[in-house]
């Protein structure tokens, strides 16, 4: 351990002597780097998907070739195509009278200089390269610390990166929790951590010892309501795919659904019918993800079992009534959860998993009242089209980001910010947002020419009669 301790040290110190020697990242080095990371993805895209389905024990590789193949190429060209734009010297307004008289303000955003990188293991390349394409643009450089539940997918990811980068660009480091801590206690220049809350609170913590500002998201208990005026049919296909894709084993994925007491049982329907087209069989289907482990089966069972014991009607969604007792991989039908209460587990931790409790309300103010009443989420979705409802909901929730009659959505859109709000996250990546957050946006002032200094002579000592007559109209 002290071993890797010392060599994540010497490459931060190489990374920052590098730095410091060669200067701001032209453009065009930036360029060659977003580049290279688009050919690796591409030209290993296959090699990709079968180390995620390694991993998995069973991953859908269609779905894995979308989320953590395709979905990142759009970061990174959005990122080439707009990063002379993104860097241009961005001019402001001095104070009167000075900008009359030449005084100039403006803001250029410069590298932070090594950037930290904690990702996850439920969209492993997906959560890891996405990001680099604004920190990238942004002139940094980087070293990761990718999850260690999803082994050979990682060490895939060193070797391509080790191989298409230099250390001093980026430097991935393999290893368990005692490494990621270690790897939290680093003097970086900024951190990135996606994951859970609870290891993000020690993160932020560790990151805290050495003032080094932190980007995190952290994900949540997402809600879905569903207004009477919604296409029930169509809302339940989008909501059910958004909740099956990875196994529900995402930090946007519906974590519980709000429906209309009247409402309830068609929607509830409507889904099992969407799985049974989805998923004729699941035991042994390609198209249904493995959850990632058994430690996360076991735990999702048990928030099923805790649901049970407290009064939770759960019914698992099971088109060819197969045995999931006996199962080569760690596989859970779709769950649908009704009758709960606020004691329940369910209700309060983040379900990661292919489970959802279906909330009935009697009036859209409960249905806020429910989403106040816990974290701020990563994400919100409204189904709908009663346009003062959505004003309504949107105007007295807050939460990182909003999808309107789908889930999931605001994250593919390359041009939007993406990231949490109070305990689901907080910084954004994803675009100009991304470039910005990893970029010190450094403020330049330059004063009126030293022919004008007598203009700065009412304003030193000795000061005369006259004197805040003079401030007044200066600062107004």
């Amino acid at each position: 351990m002290q071993n890797t301790y010392d060599d994540m040290n010497r490459v931060l110190s190489d990374q920052k002597k590098h730095f410091i020697n060669e200067g701001i990242p032209s453009i065009e080095l930036r360029l060659d780097r977003l580049n290279r990371l688009k050919s690796m993805i591409m030209d290993n895209r296959y090699d990709i998907v079968d180390a995620l389905n390694s991993d998995y024990g069973n991953r859908s590789k269609n779905a894995s070739l979308m989320s953590d193949v395709y979905m990142i190429i759009p970061e990174i060209t959005k990122a080439i195509k707009n990063i002379k734009k993104w860097t241009k010297v961005e001019k402001r307004s001095s104070n009167f009278p000075f900008g009359l008289l030449g005084a100039k303000s403006y803001v250029k955003y410069e590298p932070l200089g090594t950037v930290g990188m904690i990702s996850p293991w439920n969209f492993p390349l997906n959560l890891a390269l996405s990001p680099l394409a604004a920190i990238f643009a942004a002139g940094n450089q980087v070293m990761h610390k990718p999850s260690e539940m999803t082994p050979i997918t990682a060490a895939l990811m060193k070797d391509l990166c080790d191989k298409t980068y230099d250390e001093v660009e980026f430097a991935t480091f393999l290893g368990g929790p005692e490494v990621g801590e270690a790897f939290t206690k680093l003097h970086f220049d900024h951190l990135m951590y996606t994951g859970s809350g609870n290891v993000g609170r020690h993160v932020m913590q560790s990151a805290a010892e050495n003032l080094v500002p932190v980007t995190l998201e952290l994900g949540g208990k997402s809600p879905v309501i569903i207004g009477n005026s919604a296409d029930m049919k169509v809302s339940a296909k989008r909501i059910m795919f958004g909740k099956t894709l990875n196994a529900g084993q995402i930090c946007l994925a519906p974590d519980y659904v709000m429906v209309h007491k009247d409402k309830k049982e068609e929607f509830i329907n409507e889904a099992k019918n969407t799985i049974e087209g989805f998923f004729p069989d699941i035991k042994n289907n390609d198209d249904y993800t493995s959850i990632i482990n058994e430690k996360h089966f076991d735990r999702i069972n048990h928030l099923l079992d805790d649901a049970r014991e407290k009064g939770a009607h759960v019914e698992q969604i099971n088109p060819s009534n197969e045995d999931f007792s006996q199962q080569e991989f760690y596989k859970i039908p779709p769950t649908i959860v009704t009758n709960t209460n606020d004691d329940m587990k369910i209700m309060s931790e983040e379900i990661f998993g292919p489970v959802l409790p279906v909330v009935e309300y009697d009036d859209i103010k409960e249905a806020i009242t429910t989403v106040n009443a816990k974290d701020r989420p990563l994400g919100l979705y409204y189904f709908g089209t009663d346009k003062s409802e959505e004003a309504k909901i949107l105007n007295n929730t807050s939460s990182g980001g909003v999808t309107i009659n789908n889930v999931v959505g605001h994250i593919q859109q390359a041009d939007l910010p993406f990231g949490g709000v109070g305990p689901s996250g907080m910084g954004r990546y994803h675009a100009y947002d991304g470039f910005k957050n990893f970029s010190n946006p450094r403020a330049f002032y330059k004063d009126v020419g030293f022919k004008l200094d007598k203009l700065f002579e009412g304003i030193r000592p000795p000061y005369k009669e006259g004197f805040e007559k003079l401030v007044k109209t200066l600062l107004k």
